[in-house]
């Protein structure tokens, strides 16, 4: 593991509640910039110090810039030198992580990593995929995934995460920024486990919060998850991932969490259609 000897500079593309999230936990640590592209929503954020549309009552920490400059965004991390390890993280949806990278293109960025999960719509590619399609090859890519509701991660409470890439340096790198007080990162070489693991545990979530709502019974939740790994891993297996993946932290405990967790959304859009709603 590469030992961090100074300040990571990261910034963070996207200011909604994860990408607020992951901004927050390591600024006591680095030099973090986190860019939005409303100007007045980023206005507001630096007003109140706080996310006030994605996360509110979390305040942000001094040290944690808001930006909605593009291109003074990515100055932070691309002025800062290959040698000082800086991370560029892109905290969008799968739909926005194309039009992102397409922004990107042809910019001598250090890396790109990912927060997003899902298939692309229309595609059905990964993110490491789209990625591969947009920058090609040459750009060092990772995704970072797990068992993690923003709201837990911006109070500082506990949580694991995983970090997937082919490239052992940006696996090294974001572990050393990001692991630290009560987030610990490990890594693995499997992009396409942890990608699937990430997306389909959110189609699962809709169906146990659908038989919790219908009143099945917590045998049911718990036959439902248990067989929903097991798809996973096969579904998984069949792009090309490894089958011990799932039983890590982006495939059994991503989906413990968001099939169980009362902040999970994809749980609660089950309750609700199990309401009729």
């Amino acid at each position: 593991m590469l030992e961090q000897k100074k300040p990571t500079k990261i910034t963070v593309l996207g200011a909604g509640a994860w990408g607020t999230a992951v901004a927050i936990a390591p600024a006591s640590r680095h030099d973090v910039l986190v860019w939005g592209a409303h100007p007045a929503q980023m206005a507001e954020t630096e007003a109140a110090r706080e996310n006030l549309h994605y996360l509110p009552g979390h305040p942000l920490p001094a040290s944690l810039r808001v930006s909605a400059d593009f291109e003074g965004a990515l100055a932070h991390v691309i002025d800062a030198g290959v040698d000082d390890a800086p991370l560029l993280i892109l905290a969008c949806p799968v739909a926005g992580l194309r039009p992102l990278l397409k922004q990107l293109r042809g910019r001598t960025i250090p890396n790109a990593v990912w927060l997003c999960k899902g298939f692309e719509a229309g595609t059905s590619l990964l993110p490491h995929q789209v990625a591969a399609e947009v920058l090609g090859n040459d750009i060092p890519v990772a995704a970072l995934s797990g068992p993690s509701f923003a709201q837990e991660v911006a109070r500082a409470l506990p949580c694991a995460l995983s970090v997937a890439s082919t490239s052992d340096t940006l696996r090294e790198r974001v572990v050393a920024a990001a692991h630290g007080n009560n987030m610990r990162v490990y890594s693995c070489d499997d992009m396409i486990g942890v990608e699937v693991g990430g997306a389909v545990k959110n189609v699962m979530a809709i169906a146990t919060g659908a038989s919790d709502g219908l009143g099945l019974g917590l045998n049911a939740r718990a036959a439902l998850i248990t067989r929903g790994l097991a798809e996973i891993t096969r579904l998984g297996v069949h792009l090309g991932a490894q089958a011990h993946t799932f039983m890590g932290l982006t495939g059994m405990g991503d989906l413990i969490l968001t099939c169980t967790g009362d902040l999970s959304r994809n749980r609660r859009v089950g309750l609700a259609l199990a309401q009729g709603k």
